[in-house]
């Protein structure tokens, strides 16, 4: 549990959640496409590498503290 800690330390769990959850849908969505029954049927490559870039870039942010805006 501490190396989970130490590797989001300055980063919010949520964002990294989600990052993981849109390269896990992307996955899930192409590997549907490959595995049905229907020959016609291809996986958008173009979408399935635009979500994991997107992915790998929400694992990876740092996320703004709340008291660094300050309202005018």
């Amino acid at each position: 549990m501490n190396s989970v800690t130490e590797a989001l330390k300055g980063k919010s769990w949520k964002t990294t959640g989600a990052g993981i959850a849109a390269i896990m849908v992307a996955g899930g969505a192409a590997l549907t496409a490959l595995t049905d029954t229907n020959p016609a049927t291809q996986p958008d490559w173009a979408a399935l590498i635009a979500a994991v870039i997107a992915g790998i870039g929400l694992i990876f942010a740092k996320d703004a503290k709340k008291d660094t805006f300050k309202s005018a």
